[in-house]
């Protein structure tokens, strides 16, 4: 899952990232309203972080003009006030969730696996593909009932795929999703990432991934 963190406090923020990127999460930063309306309007994120006191422009208004662009993205708000009028306010600005600070993290990560299992926003946790099994809740990954061991970024690698089966991804959109904005785009990383998933679920299955010249890999399904 992909994260975008919007909050002007830079420890918070910077702290939020790490803590987060822990727990599995791809993460990136901005720092005041302006940076994050751009940031979310990619509309490439799974969740949004976002402070309401920020600078150049202030959260409640971030989350109107997303809300009025159809960016349907899940919105948790944060803020220092905690009367029933500004949860109010901030819920009809279209946010999903309102959190207080301070706050601890294992509530914060209680509130965004919350949001992530809401029906509109919700994706299956158990994905399949002829003989691959992916659990995306306890982060295994079987193939004909045995488990393999595969990193972070090879996981969400191969979530990405088989969420996007029988369709073209570009090395691109596989940046987007499971690598962060600050990662270098030049490099050869999805390819490397993509010799080892095939390597990790063997010889039989690695065919399943397919290359396509110029563009990308796809994950096929229906042969």
């Amino acid at each position: 899952m992909r994260v975008l963190v919007v909050e002007d406090e830079k420890k918070l923020n910077l702290g939020l990232k790490r803590a987060l990127r822990k727990k599995g999460y791809n993460v990136d930063s901005a720092f005041d309203g302006e940076e994050g309306e751009l940031f979310a309007e990619d509309n490439v994120y799974d969740l949004i972080i976002l402070d309401i006191l920020l600078p150049k422009k202030d959260g409640l208004t971030v989350c109107k003009n997303l809300r009025e662009n159809k960016i349907k993205t899940p919105i948790l708000l944060l803020t220092a006030k905690d009367t029933l009028e500004d949860k109010i306010i901030g819920l009809d600005s279209g946010a999903d969730d309102y959190l207080i600070k301070p706050f601890m993290l294992d509530e914060l990560t209680a509130r965004i696996r919350a949001l992530l299992r809401r029906p509109q926003s919700s994706l299956p946790s158990l994905l399949k593909a002829k003989g691959i099994t992916l659990n995306t809740i306890r982060r295994e990954v079987t193939v004909n009932g045995k488990h393999r061991d595969l990193t972070l970024k090879e996981f969400n690698l191969l979530e990405f795929l088989m969420r996007n089966v029988n369709s073209v991804v570009t090395r691109e959109q596989i940046l987007d999703h499971v690598w962060d904005l600050a990662f270098n785009s030049f490099t050869n990383v999805v390819d490397v990432h993509i010799k080892n998933v095939r390597k990790k679920i063997g010889r039989e299955h690695a065919g399943l991934i397919k290359t396509v010249r110029g563009i990308g890999y796809t994950l096929k399904n229906n042969e």
